[in-house]
């Protein structure tokens, strides 16, 4: 809603109008940007005029359909760095657009509100879509009848403690990853695949906060080798903390035998499954029978 002051000054017929934004990474950092030549202040944001952000003309609707725009810029070490983009700091970040009056920055009204969505860098600047609200409209919704279980180790729904002594470790890089595998030690008491599908987080470093999931973990001699489905977009340094918690495969087995949480199991692993719903008689010979024909389920 358009506050009075600004409605008067869109009303007078000579405007100083601006376009701002704000972006809201996932760990929290707040970043400004405008396309005014001057640095402004927007709802306690410092808006930076050196980052050559703009954005392209908004496409907003009335309905559920989503509102889409583009905003481009110049990687910078002081806004938006390539090494940010390449972790994934900006992925899914909250984005705000703001229309401005500069002469007097306390007017203004939101004119997007919604996220990041694929962000792509050509030469020296990036490209990021934007996603309305209603994004969230696209995605799937609600909980099916399967035979895993659908909650995440350690949410509301599993309450399973996966801080507990024996589920998660905490230790030191001593080797650089390789691509997407590192080797790590102090982890000898743990089975192998004690830690697939689970949560691999750096805790400091320039990998700080963040997370790969766990594809292969075994034991040898000497080591333990962890790979990562994915490597984690920023250097990792001998020193760096990390910190690694245990997987769930989420069969009814593992909940029972590993967590001992099968009553929270949020799965349904007595469901038939497919083979048993397809099943339909079949005629086969029947030893007995001297080669006579009987019906069977097969």
């Amino acid at each position: 809603m358009i506050g009075a002051a600004l409605q008067a000054h869109l009303d007078s017929g000579a405007t100083t109008l601006c376009r701002a934004w704000t972006v809201q990474r996932r760990d929290g950092m707040v970043l400004g940007f405008t396309d005014h030549d001057r640095d402004l202040v927007v709802e306690g944001v410092t808006c930076r005029a050196d980052t050559g952000l703009t954005a392209r003309a908004l496409q907003q609707t009335t309905g559920l359909a989503v509102d889409n725009s583009e905003a481009v810029g110049a990687l910078s070490d002081v806004a938006v760095t390539e090494a940010d983009i390449l972790a994934g700091r900006f992925d899914g970040a909250v984005v705000r657009s703001y229309l401005v009056n500069w002469a007097a920055p306390e007017q203004w009204v939101v004119q997007f509100h919604g996220s990041f969505g694929e962000i792509t860098r050509v030469g020296g600047a990036f490209r990021a879509e934007l996603r309305g609200l209603s994004e969230a409209m696209n995605q799937p919704q609600g909980h099916v009848y399967d035979p895993g279980c659908s909650a995440v180790l350690g949410d509301s729904r599993c309450r399973f403690d996966s801080s507990a002594p024996g589920y998660q470790v905490q230790g030191l890089i001593e080797m650089p990853f390789q691509g997407s595998e590192v080797v790590l030690t102090g982890l000898a008491a743990y089975a192998d695949r004690w830690f697939v599908h689970g949560r691999f987080e750096m805790l400091t470093g320039a990998a700080a906060g963040l997370v790969g999931v766990v594809k292969i973990d075994r034991q040898d001699a000497e080591f333990r080798r962890v790979e990562l489905w994915q490597a984690l977009g920023a250097d990792v340094a001998a020193g760096d903390s990390f910190r690694i918690t245990a997987g769930c495969d989420k069969t009814a087995a593992t909940c029972r035998a590993k967590f001992a949480n099968f009553l929270n199991f949020r799965g349904f692993p007595h469901i038939p499954g497919e083979d048993w719903l397809t099943a339909a008689p079949a005629v086969t010979a029947s030893p007995d029978s001297g080669g006579g024909l009987t019906g069977l389920f097969g």
